[in-house]
Formats: structure tokens, sequence, C-alpha cells
């Protein structure tokens, strides 16, 4: 029972030294044996095997499959949707209250919108076929960044093929190995992932805290060439919003570039809907680097940077994410799972987030409110959440059952 009791609590290395002991102590058991190759193997051109079942988190990727399935919790990822994801979506032949889509402001499926991306299709076709320095442009490119550099306040705007892309690109190319980065600890994965890429000396933050953000900076900045502090406009998993007039005076005081993530911002705070600035009334010229992406409230795909002239010509110029790239044109948290999995019986599809999206105890369920969702259908939603919430709770004697079955399985691979 105490391994049933902690099972699901354990850090990823605590979890990852559990399976090795299972997987050991399968293997010492008369008859026995190591988990099993995978199936998915190549060979390279020395001859030596490659096996994914040696990747990091392959075999608990396993493990977990496995407890959902004996647990009888579907795989909520990866549905498939037929027609247009709004408010509602047909998956199969039910149509459910949807709570998974970025569609912020319910403009997919718009009749404007689709008119304009068919006429773009047939005067342009369906790709500009390599990178914009390579295959040259479209009018469509300079008239969509000049149009989100305004929607901004700023020089100008350079518009990359993926959100995630743009962070990883951006910051891993503008930092180096003698500078700094300083980011909230709850930052999106894609500027972690451009920090590491950067080698620049990587110091987060507690959440929101500007504070926080300050004495960092003061105790680091003097080691660094330069420093950049990055935080996010509007926080979606937790909906919090950051003080952005107090991380531009901290990153003012500090001679750092402040750097705000509005991927989630934009279409959603201020009174026009142009995101953290428009909400606190200040002047985006104190933010060094707007990055936004398309796919949210914009129901496209891409992202982009707006600054000033300067720092766009240099990324079009030099950014690898640009420069190389063609033009635009299972669940660990039981409860969570079981809950997203009563939800969607109930007829509402709401996807569960969980470690390392969120950290590993504060799995949920995460809501998309746009605004072609009735009230109606809220209310609705709210009420058959609090009657699934109470009735799926995890019983201890099924962490028991889970931790039998993840034995077992283990003694089979």
């Amino acid at each position: 029972m105490e391994l049933g009791r902690n099972l699901f609590g354990l850090s990823a290395q605590a979890k990852a030294r559990l399976i090795d002991k299972l997987s050991s102590a399968a293997a010492a058991r008369p008859g026995g044996h190591s988990p099993r190759r995978s199936s998915w193997e190549t060979v390279d051109a020395t001859g030596q095997r490659l096996d994914a079942s040696e990747l990091e988190g392959f075999r608990e990727i396993g493990l977990i499959r496995e407890a959902a399935q004996f647990l009888d919790i579907a795989d909520p990822f990866f549905r498939v949707h037929e027609g247009i994801a709004g408010a509602e979506t047909l998956i199969g032949s039910k149509t459910y209250i949807n709570f998974a889509s970025y569609n912020y402001i319910g403009l997919n499926g718009h009749p404007r919108i689709s008119e304009a991306a068919k006429a773009a299709i047939d005067r342009y076709g369906t790709t500009v076929s390599a990178s914009r320095p390579v295959s040259g442009e479209r009018p469509l490119h300079r008239e969509l960044e000049q149009a989100l550099a305004r929607l901004h306040g700023c020089e100008d705007c350079v518009a990359l093929v993926g959100g995630h892309s743009t962070n990883v690109t951006v910051v891993g190319h503008l930092l180096g190995r003698n500078d700094l980065i300083v980011h909230d600890a709850l930052i999106h994965n894609s500027i972690a992932q451009g920090a590491a890429l950067s080698g620049a000396r990587r110091a987060p933050f507690r959440h929101l805290d500007h504070e926080a953000a300050d004495r960092l900076l003061g105790e680091l900045r003097p080691r660094f060439d330069r420093a950049l502090l990055v935080i996010e406009g509007h926080y979606s998993m937790d909906g919090d919003v950051p003080d952005l007039p107090g991380f531009i005076a901290v990153a003012r005081h500090h001679r750092a570039w402040l750097m705000v993530d509005e991927a989630h911002a934009l279409g959603v705070l201020g009174p026009r809907g142009f995101g953290t600035a428009d909400r606190f009334g200040v002047d985006p010229g104190e933010v060094d680097i707007w990055m936004g992406t398309l796919s949210k409230s914009l129901v496209s795909c891409g992202g982009y940077i707006a600054g000033k002239k300067d720092l766009i010509d240099y990324l079009k110029h030099s950014a690898p994410g640009f420069v190389f790239s063609v033009g635009m044109a299972p669940p660990s948290s039981i409860g969570a799972g079981r809950l997203a999995q009563a939800m969607f019986q109930r007829g509402i599809n709401v996807q569960p987030i969980l470690y390392p999206a969120v950290p590993e105890r504060a799995a949920r369920l995460r809501f998309f409110l746009t605004a072609a969702h009735t009230e109606e259908q809220i209310r609705d939603t709210v009420r058959i959440l609090l009657e699934e919430s109470r009735r799926v709770a995890l019983e201890p004697r099924d962490l028991a059952a889970v931790v039998r079955h993840l034995g077992n399985f283990a003694a089979t691979r």
C-alpha cells in the first residue's frame, strides 16, 4: 500500500527509479526477462541497432498507458473531429460542447476568413515552396506583418511558420553563452527550449513576482553581457496576468531586454482585445520584443515577432527558423483522466492537462472559453463538472490495483 499511495505523486526522477526497479525485479524472477524491444527499430550506417525503448521516458509511457487501460480510462488525446470545431464539435457521430479549442473569439469558420483563404489559394497556391529569402515573398506576407506591427504599436514585424518554433529560434538566436535569461517559473516550454538552445544562463523567478525578478537580476546581471527578461502576457493554464508596468520597470532598471509572449493575450485582454499593453494602457514601445501566435484568436497557424525595425531586419536575415524554413502558407494523472472521460460521456469535450505541461501534482482540466459559447452551455458544463467531479474520485483500492497491474506489466516486458 505504501507504493500505492505514492506512485502517482512521485517526481519524474523517482518514477524512473521505480520503473527500473520493477523491470529489474521482473528480469530477476525465474523465467523473467528484461523489457522487450520495441518493434520500432532501425539500423544506422554502421549496423548498430537503434531502439526506441532506450529513449528517456519510453517505459514510463508504456506503464502509464497500461494503467489507464486497466482502469478503463479511454485515451482523451487525438480524437478525430468532423468539420469545424467551434463551441460545439462533431466527434464520431455525436455532437459535444467543445472546450478544447484556442478559437477564443469564435472566428474559425467565419465566412469572410474562409473566402479570403480560398482566394489566396486560387492566386498563390498552397505553398511558397522555400524560405522567403530564397523563394521571394508574396504581397500577403508583408500585409500581414504590417497589420500585426500596427496592432502591437511597433515599427515592424516578422511572421514565421510556427508559434513554438518562433520562440525557440528567436530566443536561441538572440542570446549566447555569455548572456542571461531570466523568466517566469511557469514560462512556456518554447521559451525554455530556446533558452537551452542559446546556451545562456537560465534563471527562473517565482510566478508573476516582478520583485523576485528584480532581486534575481540585481544578483546576476553584472556577470553577463546581455540579459533577457521573459514573461507571458496571459498564462493560459491558470488564467492569470502579470503586472506589465512592474516588469517594464525591472527591465529598464537592470538594462535587460523585455520579451512578452502574447500567445493567449491577443484577442482576450484589453478593451480592444489588443493584448497586455492594451489591458494596462502602457506604451507598447516599452516592451522590446512582442511575440505572438496566429493559431489562437487569429485562427490560422504560425508565429510572429514585433518590435523595432532594426531587430526585425536582423531576424529576417539571420534567425535560423526564418531563413531556413519554408514561408508560411496518454493520461498520467488518474483523477484528471477519469474526469475528462466522464465529461466526454456527458457530451463535454475538454482535455486533461498533465505533467510536464503543468507541475506533477497540478493536473487539471483545461477549458477554453470562447465568444461562441452560450451562457446555457457554460452553466450546463459547470453543473455537469460538479456532478462528475464528486462521482469519479479515485478510491485507495484503485491505486493498489494499479500498482499490482504495473508490476505484472513490467514482468511481461
